[in-house]
């Protein structure tokens, strides 16, 4: 008996069977040209219903699911619908009585790369694992271990690498890169070290993922170390610069960011320039170093746009002050571009209204996220606002906001309305009261409470309970995280603290220094106080304490070694986003007050190089 398989001319395939007797050919040689013709409609296959319609015949025609054939036919058909509907797959996984382990990564693989369905990868490796029938292979770990890292299951990615070393799969190079990745992502960046350093075998992807954990956990310094190690055995990719940006962002170092979108183009050409992922970092990074305006040239530039690139630009420029540029590129992004924003999207819009204070305009976003973008309120989004009115003195209407919030509040959010209540001295029992709220919170008993809640005392001049907040510091063991600023010059990070001597150049800083305090009071400079009411002292020991600022010294210390036209750019640790406005508002006039009256190298001999133009161009990152 044989049988001829016949298509119709239609755009789905059609089968019709017919079965007559053949002397010549076997049932094995018939069956045989029928898996090949399906095998061929298989790879012509281009939706789901021509698949379901191959499926149908492969049901009516396989004689068993133990055949290597109609196994190899399963294989396929799962495949394909593993790519395009998974819960079809799923049924025909189910109907297979043995799955190889073929089948087994498939559905394992559709499971990991959905981004529903990770919790679902891992139950799917239990059932493997305990049914016992066909052991995980070198393609099975992958899959899971990325599940894993998707949904920070240390504790099952520690199982699962428990597997690994059993089975005898610790030296492939794909399952090591998953693993370091896992670690890295769960924060264990010791145990991805010890991954990464006993591979018998490294790949630029490993070299990539043991970079990126460095980065994505705040080792900037250790990534860029590790990168110029990798350039002696790999030309770094895409993936790699994404990284190395990002630790030039996180460093605030310009100059070796700079260096690093050379390298990129260099190196990648056409192919790296018209990245979106890099010049995204790109964007981001310029933005965090300071130079938003080299950011925005490379975002005028880019050939192709997502979402996160206008995210970028909003962000960044909301962090310089530029409220109206950030607020001016996300109604081109809705308008003209027709690009729907996401929810960060609106964390840059509202934290760009509360940079300049523009409280109408950020409770008008806030209400367009919600009825025009049907977004809902992230604690993200009621924390720009209620900073935002706080900072404005609507103590009432933040509060108000706070207690109709359908999430509890964070520290960020009570600390915000405690530093509204030190400077708008708003009442000491309202201080107290957010105090305590913060002190109650999860990670709210540090340092930066205990010095707001001084600083609402000192305002009031109750400097007996200034001293006890002091001496209760000193009880539980916080101490002040000191402040600290830092400046980059020639490639080299340079940090300042308050009252800083340990610096080099110290003399010839504090020299600069107290030439700028005369001169300031030479042209009427009045210091401003509010900021400083910590202790019961004379306004010109305050004077004094003040001059010694971390932004300061790094200042003085930028005037004596950049050449005319170079940027001052200085970089604080403790800095809040809403702050930078007012930093720039407090540091500027002096340094402004200095430039338009005189010049330091005909006074004193201690300035290499002037230029008037750094005031105009002074940033902060």
């Amino acid at each position: 008996m044989s049988m001829v398989l016949t298509t119709t001319p239609s755009p789905l395939p059609h089968f019709q069977s017919t079965f007559t007797i053949n002397n010549n050919n076997n049932g094995y040689s018939a069956q045989h040209r029928s898996h090949s013709r399906l095998l061929q409609l298989l790879n012509e296959c281009t939706d789901m219903s021509q698949l379901k319609q191959i499926h149908a015949h492969t049901l009516r025609t396989a004689t068993s699911t133990h055949s290597p054939h109609t196994l190899f036919l399963y294989s396929r058909i799962l495949h394909f619908s593993s790519l395009s509907d998974f819960d079809y797959a799923s049924r025909v996984f189910d109907q297979v009585h043995n799955p190889n382990s073929f089948m087994w990564n498939t559905l394992l693989r559709a499971c990991a790369r959905s981004s529903d369905r990770k919790e679902e990868a891992i139950q799917l490796y239990y059932r493997m694992f305990e049914q016992g029938i066909v052991m995980p292979d070198k393609h099975t770990f992958p899959f899971v271990l990325k599940a894993c890292a998707y949904l920070f299951a240390l504790f099952v990615g520690k199982q699962v690498h428990a597997h690994v070393l059993k089975l005898g799969y610790d030296s492939d190079v794909y399952i090591n890169n998953s693993l370091i990745h896992l670690y890295g992502t769960c924060g264990c960046l010791d145990v991805a070290e010890k991954v990464f350093v006993k591979m018998p075998e490294r790949s630029v992807v490993s070299w990539n993922v043991m970079i990126d954990a460095y980065v994505q956990l705040g080792e900037f310094d250790t990534a860029l170390k590790l990168f110029r190690e990798m350039q002696n055995m790999f030309e770094p990719d895409g993936y790699t610069m994404q990284s190395v940006i990002s630790a030039c962002a996180g460093l605030g170092a310009l100059a070796l960011g700079m260096w690093a979108h050379a390298c990129a183009l260099r190196k990648g050409g056409a192919d790296m320039l018209n990245d979106v992922l890099v010049n995204n970092c790109l964007v981001d990074m310029y933005c965090k170093c300071g130079s938003w305006e080299i950011a925005q040239q490379v975002f005028e530039r880019m050939p192709k746009r997502d979402v996160n690139s206008w995210n970028s630009m909003i962000l960044g420029l909301g962090m310089h002050g530029k409220a109206e540029a950030a607020l001016e590129y996300f109604v081109r992004m809705v308008r003209m571009e027709r690009i729907v924003p996401d929810s960060i999207t609106f964390v840059g819009v509202l934290s760009a209204c509360n940079h300049r204070g523009m409280v109408s305009e950020g409770r008008k976003y806030f209400d367009m996220m919600i009825a025009d973008y049907k977004i809902e309120p992230r604690l993200e989004h009621y924390g720009c606002l209620v900073d935002l009115l706080a900072r404005a003195g609507l103590i009432d209407e933040a509060l108000n906001l706070v207690s109709d919030m359908p999430m509890k509040p964070d520290v960020i959010i009570w600390r915000s309305l405690l530093d509204a209540c030190c400077k708008k001295n708003v009442g000491v029992e309202l201080g107290e009261e957010m105090a305590t709220q913060i002190l109650e919170s999860e990670g709210g008993d540090c340092s930066g409470v205990y010095v707001l809640l001084s600083k609402v005392y000192a305002s009031a001049s109750r400097w007996d309970d200034v001293g006890m907040v002091r001496k209760l510091m000193t009880d539980k063991g916080v101490t002040k995280e000191p402040g600290c600023t830092s400046i980059e010059i020639d490639g080299i990070s340079h940090e300042f603290f308050a009252g800083d001597t340990s610096h080099p150049q110290t003399k010839e800083i504090y020299q600069v220094l107290d030439v700028i305090e005369e001169r300031l009071e030479s042209v009427g400079y009045a210091p401003d106080f509010s900021q400083a009411p910590m202790v019961d002292e004379l306004n010109n020991e305050k004077q004094h304490a003040l001059s010694l600022h971390s932004e300061r010294l790094a200042i003085a210390f930028g005037l004596l070694n950049l050449k005319p036209g170079i940027p001052i750019r200085i970089f604080k640790n403790l800095r809040g986003p809403s702050r930078v406005p007012q930093i720039i508002a407090k540091i500027r006039p002096w340094i402004a007050a200095v430039y338009s009256q005189f010049g330091f190298a005909k006074i004193m001999n201690i300035f290499k190089y002037w230029g008037k133009s750094m005031i105009s161009n002074c940033s902060y990152g």
